[in-house]
């Protein structure tokens, strides 16, 4: 089976008027009903790609934003976990993906 290879390219260190960083945010949420609460919430600051993970572009202001709503659905008993990358990446795709189309992509 092929694949795809997306690259990104996030630079911390030049100054852009809107500056994007790739987001990732993986969770296992126990409640089925907080689950699909938190899905939800998550398509306001990106898109799905695979059940239990999303990814974003976002600003510094949105990030922000998005860090302060997940206490609203995170207990002891789940894990949510977001990761903010920098720098070089590359993501390597088997299988269904979702195309991207954003002229200020850093990434993809």
């Amino acid at each position: 089976m092929s694949y795809v290879i997306e690259n990104y390219f996030m630079d911390d260190e030049v100054v852009v008027k809107k500056k994007k960083y790739l987001i990732l945010i993986i969770y296992d949420i126990v409640s089925n009903k907080k689950r699909v609460q938190f899905a939800k919430y998550l398509e306001k600051f990106g898109f799905r790609v695979q059940k239990s993970a999303f990814e974003a572009r976002l600003t510094r202001e949105k990030y922000e934003k998005l860090i302060q709503g997940i206490d609203d659905y995170a207990s002891g008993e789940d894990s949510i976990r977001v990761y903010k990358l920098n720098g070089y990446g590359e993501v390597r795709i088997w299988g269904t993906h979702k195309e991207i189309d954003d002229e200020e992509v850093i990434i993809i």
